[in-house]
């Protein structure tokens, strides 16, 4: 791999450090938001506010994030958006001090840290490359997942609890230190080297920049298939990520352990899938490992659905959970290390914008529908539809051939592959 320095790493240990700290922060300051709004307004239509405060920015900001990522240097982007989101959160949390603290303060507050997200993933997704060598880039990547799933295993518990034993402005001090580390620790250690595309004069424009991003995906055979798939497969995903709650409740009992349950088996499975994946590492074509993922995922949405008893249904919870990562990971490297370098910011920032938009999308149309036919059924006829796309995504040519390891592939597949 290009501009990576020998000793990766201690570059690595101290990036995913600096990362981990920056969102375990960020994640206790989302969930105490999340708790306070629930409990002080008890209303749907605030927490829906606050739900689409948290998610059209992130959506409008990620391809022109992609843009930045790829005209400018990454690790400074990433400084600049912890350093954004720690600023609003200090001058928050000084307002709320000083006894004005109106809840729209806190959509705002929603709103600055999802474009801070929404400039932040595409630079972290593109500078990984830059760090890790390509033979460790699975590994690396499932690590991360790792860490990630534990803390959003363990954030909404100590941000529960901060809540009851302090006031809301505290924990939004506690978010401004781990940023102040997080940034600190990439400024001072961290050694990144800027890549090519930053390193030069910018000879085009913004909106150039842009649609040549643009005409770059239209160009690559595997780019349109992989982006078309994850779009109708997180449209599908949505009855299982948003809906499973309410059927909780509907079909098993208002029990708020119950609801507490199946967020701890999904977490849980997610730290095992994220240990399974760095160990093991997948098959040897990307495209088995998530097909083989994908196809966990559409048996647990359609099993969810029939699970008569409750143990039963947390069993699948997590089996879900455990190919989350064993699906996420390959994703990410398969882009990491197919993609020009000098293209693999803007395409991060288009692949962000389809993540954090279908799952939503696909709730305006399951949602309505779940006040007039049973969860169950949702959960049934997705998992079913689910499995057929998982069926075509795993026999795709065109996939297959990207999915091979990288030092396999030959003149003719490269020609093949862009048609």
């Amino acid at each position: 791999m290009n501009n990576i320095t020998e000793n990766w790493k201690k570059n690595i240990i101290l990036f995913l450090s600096s990362q981990t700290i920056s969102l375990f922060g960020s994640s206790l300051v989302q969930y105490a938001i999340f708790w306070y709004v629930t409990l002080s307004t008890q209303s749907g239509i605030m927490m829906m506010i606050f739900i689409i405060c948290g998610f059209i920015p992130t959506f409008i900001l990620s391809p022109f994030a992609g843009v930045w990522a790829d005209r400018y240097n990454r690790k400074i982007l990433i400084i600049l958006a912890d350093a954004l989101i720690a600023i609003a959160t200090l001058v928050l949390a000084i307002v709320i001090l000083m006894g004005y603290d109106a809840i729209w303060l806190l959509f705002f507050m929603a709103a600055i840290r999802a474009a801070g997200t929404g400039i932040q993933t595409p630079a972290v997704g593109a500078i990984l490359p830059q760090i890790v060598p390509e033979e460790h880039l699975t590994k690396i990547n499932g690590i991360n997942g790792s860490i990630q799933a534990v803390i959003m295993f363990v954030s909404p518990m100590v941000s529960a609890a901060l809540l009851t034993m302090s006031s809301l402005e505290l924990i939004f001090f506690i978010d401004v230190i781990t940023a102040a580390i997080a940034i600190f620790t990439l400024l001072i250690f961290v050694r990144i080297k800027v890549h090519k595309k930053a390193s030069e004069q910018q000879t085009t424009s913004y909106f150039n920049d842009f649609k040549e991003g643009i005409t770059y995906i239209g160009h690559q055979a595997f780019l349109k298939r992989f982006f078309l798939f994850f779009a109708i497969f997180f449209m599908l995903m949505a009855p299982a990520a948003f809906l499973t709650p309410l059927q909780v409740t509907r079909s098993f009992g208002e029990d708020i352990w119950r609801l507490t349950a199946i967020e701890i088996a999904f977490s849980v499975g997610m730290m095992a899938g994220g240990g399974i994946i760095a160990v093991w590492g997948g098959f040897q074509n990307k495209i088995h490992t998530m097909t083989l993922a994908s196809t966990m995922m559409a048996i647990c949405t359609f099993a969810l659905g029939v699970s008569p008893i409750f143990w039963l249904y947390l069993v699948f919870m997590a089996v879900f959970g455990v190919a989350m990562p064993i699906f996420n990971t390959p994703t990410t490297v398969l882009l990491q290390e197919r993609v020009d370098p000098n293209y693999l910011g803007r395409i991060f920032g288009v692949f962000g914008m389809i993540s954090t938009s279908m799952m939503p999308l696909g709730m305006l149309i399951f949602g309505p529908i779940a006040d007039v036919i049973q969860i169950e059924w949702l959960l049934v006829g997705t998992g079913i539809l689910m499995l057929v796309l998982t069926l075509f995504f795993g026999r795709n040519r065109v996939l297959l051939e990207i999915g091979k390891p990288a030092e396999k592939e030959s003149a003719n597949e490269k020609i093949f592959l862009r048609k």
